[in-house]
């Protein structure tokens, strides 16, 4: 079996629940919704990721021969559910926000509308597949908000957890606008550009810094990156000036120990001095959205910087507090109501409204079935119907530049890195009586 496409990627209670349901029958459609139930610390907005590989696995889950086999032999289940997996697919309608699309919390990032066994089952890879890639986004593309132009990469593979969220990292970080990635396979399989330097164990391989230096200049003659932090970081920009002068001329430089404003500084001052005013300073470190901007702030001369650590596994806050949620059955809606995880009821659709400037002003979010407003953009698109997507996936491009343009909209009072102000969401009158609906029906008097 395949473990990425498998539908036993899966959480136990999702099959014991499927086979209650088919037992009673209990097949009629259903419409989950996954959203955030809040901001991480000090974000204003989150940025959808991850639509491409959800709707995949979607179009592709299958319980194979291997996976029944193994059903079978835990003794977990009886033969006639096992019967019914052998034909299961995804046959439901999915909505959903484009990727890079800002959104914030209650909105629906994906909605699910399926039998109710299909909609409940596909769960727990929809929430491990979106939020990961959703908070990477928003991580990264505060980092392109804080660099104000400067290059940005991704150098995050060997700090991630794991092969798929290094991927997976590597996809979010570009699609959220950083120019490009150390990781190979993500550039063969995403089409992201790939880029590198070297490493401290190539500069100790050689006897002397500038021996190692000279070969990699000779390998590499047309755009290579030093590293000069080895053992005395001014003294390695010294060779590299002695170098060019020689004809071995680097394209950059990379910093990634101690005082790196400091040596910045330090070092622009020699390459300038030695006529190398075109040769880059480049940063790495464990660095992360507050560090960079503080070093935009300052003027300090970094014209590029490399991020892992605290991207890839969005180190602040790794998880994003989100929810897989019931919100109708049977044509009818749900909500559960337990303090802290309440949600609204309903299949919900949200729009957005723009002020004389073009930015964000609010958001509204109600029923789907509703009449828009007449200046609000309904957000939720119609992404995949009978199990099948509407359209072949969008090039990663494409997605960048919706990044680009949804938090370029947005005020800046929502973009701030400390202290944001969120956009608001105000619910529609037929959303909060939906509510009151959905808490008729399931016998609780509404607050």
């Amino acid at each position: 079996m395949d473990p990425m496409r498998s539908p036993l990627l899966t959480d136990l209670y999702q099959l014991t629940m499927l086979e209650s349901y088919y037992e009673r029958g209990m097949v009629a459609p259903a419409t989950f919704e996954l959203y955030a139930r809040k901001l991480p610390p000090h974000c204003g907005y989150l940025v959808a990721a991850g639509l491409a590989q959800a709707l995949e696995w979607l179009e592709h889950a299958r319980f194979g021969p291997d996976e029944l086999e193994w059903l079978e032999q835990s003794g977990l289940f009886k033969p006639a559910f096992l019967d019914r997996l052998a034909d299961w697919r995804f046959t439901g309608e999915v909505h959903a926000l484009p990727e890079g699309t800002a959104v914030f919390p209650d909105e629906p990032i994906i909605q699910v509308t399926a039998p109710l066994p299909e909609a409940q089952l596909v769960e727990s890879r929809l929430m491990n597949l979106l939020q990961f890639q959703t908070l990477v986004a928003t991580r990264a593309a505060r980092v392109v908000d804080a660099a104000q132009g400067r290059r940005v990469v991704d150098f995050g593979m060997r700090r991630a957890h794991g092969a798929e969220a290094a991927m997976f990292a590597a996809r979010a970080s570009y699609l959220a606008g950083f120019d490009a990635t150390a990781t190979v396979l993500a550039g063969a399989e995403y089409g992201i550009p790939v880029t590198g330097t070297m490493a401290h164990s190539y500069i100790l391989a050689f006897a002397e810094e500038m021996e190692a230096f000279k070969a990699f200049l000779e390998a590499h003659p047309d755009k290579a990156v030093l590293l000069i932090d080895t053992y005395d970081t001014e003294a390695g920009a010294d060779k590299v000036v002695a170098l060019a002068q020689q004809g071995l001329k680097a394209s950059a430089v990379r910093l990634d120990s101690g005082d790196l404003a400091d040596h910045a500084h330090r070092v622009r001052r020699i390459l300038d001095q030695g006529g190398l005013q075109e040769t880059l300073i480049l940063a790495s470190g464990d660095l992360d959205e507050y560090a960079v901007a503080a070093m935009v702030a300052a003027g300090v001369p970094i014209d590029g910087f490399g991020l892992g650590t605290r991207i890839d596994t969005a180190a602040e806050q790794p998880f994003l507090e989100c929810a897989y949620k019931l919100m109708a059955y049977e044509e009818l809606p749900r909500r559960k109501r337990s303090e802290g995880k309440g949600h609204w009821a309903g299949r919900k659709q949200f729009w957005r409204s723009h002020d004389a400037q073009g930015r964000v002003s609010g958001d509204r979010l109600g029923l789907a079935d509703e009449q828009p407003a007449p200046d609000g953009q309904p957000m939720l698109e119609r992404v995949m119907l009978d199990g099948r997507p509407l359209q072949a996936p969008e090039h990663l491009d494409t997605i960048r530049e919706r990044t680009r343009k949804s938090i370029q909209a947005l005020p800046a009072l929502c973009r701030d890195l400390h202290d944001p102000t969120p956009v608001p969401v105000t619910p529609t009158r037929a959303l909060k009586a939906a509510a009151r609906e959905a808490d008729r029906i399931t016998g609780y008097c509404s607050e």
